[in-house]
């Protein structure tokens, strides 16, 4: 079965990979440990001109010894692509242009509403969750995306 994610994902080396949940006013960043087991969140920083985001991004990601970036697509509920998918399409390749860094995108449909029920079910108070759903949701997507690495490296589908 051809798997646009895993067909991204060949090209990265070893290494840690960033996750990015990209909002219109914020992006959510998580980050994975070397052996691509867990991910973690790191930060939400604000969006402001896209120069300024991807040098913040990037350095982010050489501080971390990042290998790889995986950006939440965030397909409408039919599979369809709507203008956020596009948004996040047209971020790639910009990126793409400041870094060699290669980049997978991760279905993320629901991600961030999955985060808040969690983080609403431990109690976490709600200015508390609005300051951090964003890195809690790079997470989510993030972990889904080594999941499905770790689950293709059991069946050997990579």
């Amino acid at each position: 079965m051809d798997d646009p994610f895993l067909n991204a994902a060949a090209k990265f080396p070893p290494g840690a990979l960033l996750g990015l949940d990209l909002g219109t006013k914020t992006i959510g960043i998580a980050v994975s440990n070397p052996e691509r087991s867990l991910a973690t969140p790191v930060t939400v920083i604000k969006r402001t001109k896209f120069g300024a985001d991807a040098a913040e991004l990037l350095h982010l990601a050489q501080e971390r010894n990042v290998v790889g970036l995986v950006l939440g697509l965030p397909y409408n509920m039919d599979g369809s692509e709507g203008p956020r998918a596009q948004s996040t399409r047209t971020f790639a390749l910009n990126m793409k242009k400041k870094t060699d860094l290669p980049i997978a995108f991760w279905d993320e449909r629901l991600s961030t509403a999955a985060v808040e029920d969690k983080l609403i079910a431990i109690g976490m108070r709600r200015d508390k969750r609005a300051a951090t759903i964003d890195a809690h949701a790079a997470t989510h997507i993030l972990q889904g995306a080594l999941d499905r690495l770790a689950a293709a490296r059991q069946s050997g589908d990579s």
